[in-house]
């Protein structure tokens, strides 16, 4: 049986920042319309939370009974190693879900019942991610569904949720943390990109090969930098976002050298970091810009 440790690693902590930095540039954006809901940014974290541990079970499931983590370069896997019976991990996937769920329709009925619609279609995407008949992993679109979901979707809908409106930093926000999730995610894909391919399982980054993978990840990185001098157009003080680059820096330094296998490991956590590192920075900024006038 796995351990209490192999369960928390099952839940693949390193993605964690995934569901927090978008909570945070979300709480950021509706402080700047001077409307943050600090018990609402909660209550939107503890969906985050439990949806990407809820997709990472299921994750770890769906690719456990197809074979595809029999052989990996990756961090442990529960089913893929044997360490927990596939019925197990499911189990766990669906008790996240369902925590996720229930947080989501509380804050949805405190807001507004249309976001019911919008939570189910984040359940479904989590689910349909590598499970059903044709999962969309499979098919190349993880990555934009990381981008919507936990770009689009989770800082927006935070956002609405506690301001009742969005704007358009809101929106940049939105891109920025979607393109940083999705660096994660293409780290992750362009690591796995030799088993699989062998075992089928055509991620964007085999579609697209090894070097132009590595373009892509570098691609999402500036698109947050770049986006980071706009918000300097709403508050000058977001300038102080660019102090991540350094993260970000040392993030991309395996993906730039060409290394491969376990040495890209590093990439996800070093990117997640960059990504928290920069949202707070940034939230922060627009929640004193108004009232300092700058």
């Amino acid at each position: 049986m796995a351990t209490f440790a192999q369960w928390i690693s099952g839940a693949r902590p390193r993605t964690l920042p995934n569901a927090v930095a978008p909570v945070i540039a979300g709480t950021g954006a509706a402080a700047w319309l001077h409307a943050a809901v600090w018990w609402k940014a909660l209550l939107a974290l503890a969906v985050a939370l439990a949806l990407i541990v809820g997709v990472n079970y299921a994750n770890d499931y769906s690719d456990g009974i197809r074979g595809t983590d029999d052989e990996r370069a990756g961090p442990l896997r529960l089913v893929g190693s044997k360490l927990a019976s596939p019925r197990s991990v499911l189990a766990a996937a669906i008790i996240s879900l369902s925590v996720g769920a229930g947080a989501g329709l509380a804050l949805a009925l405190l807001t507004a019942p249309w976001l019911i619609a919008v939570g189910a279609a984040c359940i479904a995407g989590a689910w349909l991610y590598t499970g059903g008949s044709k999962p969309y992993g499979y098919a190349g679109f993880g990555e934009v569904a990381v981008f919507v979901f936990f770009g689009l979707v989770a800082v927006l809908g935070t956002q609405y949720t506690q301001a009742l409106r969005v704007d358009w930093v809101g929106a940049v926000l939105a891109v920025s943390t979607g393109a940083l999730s999705s660096a994660v995610l293409v780290a992750n894909n362009l690591r796995d990109i030799p088993t699989d391919a062998q075992s089928g399982k055509v991620t964007l980054a085999v579609r697209l090969g090894d070097a132009r993978t590595r373009v892509l990840y570098q691609a999402l990185l500036a698109t947050a930098g770049v986006l980071t001098l706009v918000l300097m157009v709403a508050a000058p003080l977001c300038a102080v976002g660019l102090v991540a680059m350094p993260l970000a820096v040392r993030a991309a330094g395996p993906v730039r050298s060409g290394r491969g296998g376990p040495e890209l490991i590093p990439v996800l956590r070093d990117t997640g970091l960059a990504m928290l590192v920069w949202a707070i920075l940034v939230a922060t900024a627009l929640a004193l810009a108004g009232p300092l006038g700058i």
